[in-house]
């Protein structure tokens, strides 16, 4: 029997693990990814997507997991060409077969039948103006979407960027799983920050769009919705919106369906599941897989850090163009409508709400704008969801 090898035997385990093959880039990106876990669970920024996102991200970036054969994921799968399901099943790591539900646009969609189940449109029936505010607050797609171009973006990446103006995170990956998939880690990590982040960057651009009397007023009580109109709002909506852009009739028709649920009074069952069961498997799911597309070669550019910023800038022209629609409002109306109800256009349900009603009582501590608010919080969610199928329809 030959002697055994010590020296021979712990060459070759190092020479198999990934401690003999990390880059520097690996490096800054578990930093970027310890970076993400921080934020979203000591400081709590969206972190049942952040979480999820920031360790998909971590896996996707270990040395040692990016061969061919200990891969959990595989970008050449997915981004360089058609894809071929049959490898994926076949030959794809444990974050491939998750990434099915993003690539074939399931998991966006099931959540938002829970985002549907979770929201009330009656505030926006009781006050059918503030579908006004909430295709306002699109405003920051299409400015976005104009400088991503000025900047050199290909259309679909383009668009895929302007998005983030939304503040809807899986309108985001919806549109971006479509058009730009080798651009999905970056863009749905901003949009999931800057959600997070309302809190800090709308309020500075309320105060500064608004004088003091507009952030004063204080509305008067809304009508009550009846059940009826419940009912018959998300039907019609479906039909109109899906026979006009056929490309968003996945996402919105799953909105739709969700909130029918809700308001049908005969599936509560239902909508129970899709509010919390289903809607956190699907998120699990879709954050450690969307997190898999930051991989350390495609993540680490100058593109990446154009769209945090694009983003940013999308957001706060979203933010202005609601409250610049409600000064209009206002004026209309001879001072029946606080402006500050516009910041709450973008579609983060409910927390651009709360934002504009928390501004609304630092001036005025007896005014209570939260309802009132709620009509373009959740108008937001349609004119999203809308701008993303016209884009799609373009693109």
């Amino acid at each position: 029997m030959s002697a055994v090898n010590i020296g021979e035997i712990l060459k070759n385990l190092w020479n198999g693990s990934g401690y003999s093959m990390i880059h520097w880039q690996q490096i800054v990106m578990i930093l970027v990814a310890a970076l993400l876990l921080f934020l979203g669970i000591a400081k709590k920024f969206e972190p049942l997507l952040l979480v999820g996102i920031a360790f998909g991200m971590l896996l996707t970036n270990l040395p040692g997991l990016n061969t061919e054969a200990n891969a959990l994921f595989h970008s050449e799968y997915w981004f360089n060409g058609s894809i071929n399901y049959g490898e994926v099943l076949n030959h794809g790591g444990l974050l491939d077969i998750l990434y099915i539900g993003v690539k074939t646009g399931i998991y966006p969609c099931i959540i938002f039948i829970g985002v549907g189940a979770m929201t009330d449109f009656g505030p926006m029936l009781a006050n059918p103006k503030s579908l006004i505010l909430g295709a306002a607050a699109q405003l920051g797609i299409y400015m976005a979407l104009i400088l991503a171009i000025t900047f050199g973006f290909t259309g679909e990446v383009a668009a895929s960027v302007a998005i983030i103006g939304g503040a809807d995170g899986p309108t985001a990956i919806f549109v971006t799983k479509t058009l730009a998939p080798e651009k999905l880690g970056a863009i749905a990590i901003a949009a999931y920050s800057y959600m997070a982040l309302i809190p800090l960057i709308q309020p500075p651009i309320m105060r500064l769009l608004t004088t003091k009397k507009e952030r004063m007023i204080k509305m008067e009580q809304l009508r009550t919705v009846s059940k009826k109109e419940k009912i018959i709002f998300p039907i019609v909506v479906t039909i109109i919106t899906c026979v006009l852009l056929p490309s968003v009739a996945p996402l919105l028709g799953c909105l739709m369906f969700g909130n029918l649920l809700k308001e049908c009074g005969v599936t509560d069952r239902l909508s129970d599941t899709a509010q919390n069961a289903l809607m956190n498997i699907v998120t699990l799911f879709l954050g450690i897989s969307v997190g898999a597309t930051a991989q350390f070669d495609s993540f680490l550019t100058v593109d990446t850090l154009l769209i945090v910023v694009l983003g940013l800038v999308a957001f706060c022209f979203s933010t202005a163009g609601g409250v610049l629609m409600g000064k209009l409002m206002c004026w209309i109306t001879k001072g029946k409508i606080n402006p500050l109800i516009g910041a709450a256009g973008v579609s983060a349900v409910p927390m651009a709400a709360r934002v504009a009603h928390n501004e609304g009582k630092k001036w005025n501590p007896d005014n209570y704008l939260l309802m009132h608010a709620m009509g373009p919080n959740v108008a937001g969610v349609i004119g999203s969801a809308v701008a993303a199928g016209f884009l799609l329809a373009i693109f």
